[in-house]
């Protein structure tokens, strides 16, 4: 059923608070956090465990009223959402939860949202979130400096809710989730990989790679539609006491791509001229 929500336009330009949407913000983070107490264990969504009932959005930001839109507009697409107040709390809790995106509310002067960028970015165990900012306009200056720290995508404010949710719907990724018998997979598109015996799938087709490729496929995978260069692969994919040219490098992803070739159309591995490899789910190569 369509929600109106979609075709609005919405104001969510910094406001003071009155005490009541201060009660709803503590009330807020008091909910999530009893939320997450009952929730321990195998069954908290981290890298390695299985995939929660409801993809989850971290929200940080200090404005009750926009954590309350964007509840509202994240809920037409099933998203659970929780608060942060500040970036350690954003930063902790990604860390505990793996959320499949996060929000980040940039207002100048705000919260420090691009040290926050860099840290999930560089962690391998959170790199592959979604981070979307909310800027306001004509910050061209953050706009950049978030980009160098990694966000996936800037919105510019006011927000209009459905390039929210398409930004969501393009860029999600699931990169983590275990299958019925215990087993770590992870999947990008309709492809599916799994870490303990390097085999690729998809649909019901399945192949065996060895060690390089498998760990070439296995990055690629977990930061998609992000460019690597050859020397950022040979790191990856190979001890660090064995030396290996470029062209090493472009023999070993010819072999990937020819493989995930033989799977079907899909996820394919692009060349990015004078700058290297990403993964992509077009069928271009």
């Amino acid at each position: 059923m369509p929600l109106p929500a979609i075709a609005l336009t919405v104001n969510v330009d910094c406001v003071p608070l009155s005490s009541e949407t201060q009660r709803k913000l503590e009330f807020r983070r008091e909910e999530n956090d009893r939320a997450r107490s009952r929730i321990s264990g195998p069954a908290r969504f981290r890298l390695g465990a299985g995939l929660p009932m409801e993809p989850v959005a971290i929200i940080c930001s200090q404005d009750a009223e926009l954590y309350m839109i964007l509840e509202y507009i994240l809920g037409v697409d099933g998203y659970k959402t929780e608060l942060a107040g500040n970036v350690e709390e954003a930063a902790e809790r990604t860390r505990e939860t793996f959320p499949a995106a996060v929000i980040l509310d940039c207002r100048p002067g705000g919260l420090p949202v691009a040290a926050l960028c860099a840290k999930l970015k560089q962690d391998p165990t959170t790199r592959a979130i979604l981070l979307v900012a909310l800027i306001a306009p004509g910050a061209e200056d953050q706009h950049i400096a978030l980009l160098k720290a990694g966000v996936d995508d800037s919105l510019v404010r006011p927000l209009v809710p459905a390039k929210l949710l398409f930004s969501l719907r393009s860029k999600r990724t699931t990169v983590a989730r275990s299958n019925v018998h215990g087993h770590h997979v992870l999947t990008f598109g309709d492809m599916e990989i799994r870490p303990d015996s390097f085999r690729v799938r998809r649909g019901e087709s399945e192949m065996q790679l060895g060690a390089i490729e498998f760990r070439l496929l296995r990055h690629l995978l977990e930061n998609p539609r992000e460019v690597f260069s050859r020397e950022d692969l040979i790191a990856i994919a190979w001890p660090n006491n064995i030396h290996v040219d470029t062209r090493t490098v472009d023999v070993h992803v010819s072999r990937l791509r020819k493989s995930l070739q033989k799977l079907g159309p899909g996820v394919s591995i692009r060349t990015v001229r004078s700058a290297g490899y990403m993964l992509d789910d077009t069928n271009s190569s």
